[in-house]
């Protein structure tokens, strides 16, 4: 097949050049239909989290296959996939870590299918590890735990305004941090007369969550402080320090809020930024909210994924031991 020359050429029609239109060359149309098609699903993983973590998940398969070449994924059997997940087992992963390395393969599989690159996904029925109802559930604060840590940032300065901001948010809107990261301040804006925040989330989707007042007051402390406020453009959450008009970091918004764990005595094994995730849901579900409305307010494609952080009929007030009386 050769590249197109002209506009127009398929229809007889003469070409127009759109000004300032660039065209590829013949030698770039190539380059470009040269691309496997592994690379492209790599390119169309929007998430570079999960970019990296299948990465390393399809580099561990590789390594294990003895792939070198892209065409060699064609050679790849069902008895490749049983034998590195059984590879996988002995090394004492968890269930977790299996499934998802699992699926980052099928995924990939099943792109090459789409692209005509192999005939079958030979991960397709491979038999997963069961999801175990306790495992990967991240820790969720207590009530006095969470207020805790909303109160610990000094308000006095701009970094203390700006991380009780910043913690509001994660507390009582549930945002991934990549999510936080993200915002700009036009994100924050009222619709039929509510206050709103504008989240992007994974996939490109688009939520609209309600402002808590809590959060509303806050925010409107730290940017009548720090000035940026009149900028619709710029990021909501900034560094103290750096390039101006940058956003805070994922990294800078986990070691914000460890150290203000570690300022209110909140030692809680496993704790991270998403436990403040799983606290707003937990809270949520427990205070009686609609788990189909929890699923929306977190971003979750899938019901089954809020339904982890529904931990009602694991209360501890609810335990028959609290009902005996002697």
């Amino acid at each position: 097949m050769t590249a197109p020359t002209s506009r127009g050429s398929t229809t007889g029609l003469p070409a127009a050049n759109l000004p300032g239109e660039r065209r590829l060359s013949a030698p770039e149309f190539h380059q470009l239909g040269a691309v496997p098609a592994e690379a492209e699903w790599f390119a169309n993983l929007d998430n570079p989290r999960t970019r990296r973590a299948y990465q390393i998940d399809l580099q561990d398969f590789m390594g294990f296959a003895g792939i070198q070449r892209p065409e060699e994924f064609r050679l790849v059997t069902r008895a490749h996939v049983l034998a590195w997940r059984k590879v996988l087992e002995e090394r004492a992963l968890s269930g977790a870590t299996i499934r998802r390395k699992l699926a980052a393969l099928s995924s990939l599989f099943e792109y090459l299918c789409e692209k005509n690159a192999v005939d079958f996904n030979p991960v397709k029925g491979a038999k997963r590890p069961k999801v175990d109802s306790n495992e990967g559930k991240t820790p969720a604060l207590g009530d006095h735990q969470a207020r805790a840590l909303l109160d610990a940032p000094d308000p006095a300065t701009l970094k203390g305004l700006r991380d009780r901001a910043l913690l509001a948010v994660l507390l009582y809107h549930g945002l991934r941090r990549e999510e936080l990261c993200l915002l700009k301040v036009r994100d924050i804006h009222s619709r039929r007369g509510v206050p709103h925040l504008r989240v992007h989330g994974k996939g490109g989707r688009t939520r609209y969550l309600p402002l808590h007042p809590g959060t509303a007051e806050r925010i409107h402390l730290y940017l009548e402080m720090a000035g940026h406020g009149i900028t619709p453009d710029a990021p909501l959450f900034r560094p103290l320090r750096g390039p101006t008009g940058a956003a805070i970091t994922a990294d800078g918004v986990y070691k914000c809020v460890l150290a203000y764990a570690a300022q209110a005595k909140i030692d809680v094994q496993g704790f991270g930024v998403h436990s403040l995730r799983a606290t707003a849901a937990t809270n949520a579900l427990e205070h009686e909210a609609d788990i189909a409305k929890v699923q929306e307010w977190l971003g979750h494609a899938n019901i089954a994924t809020t339904r982890i952080y529904d931990r009602r009929k694991s209360r501890p007030e609810d335990s028959p031991t609290f009902k005996v009386a002697y």
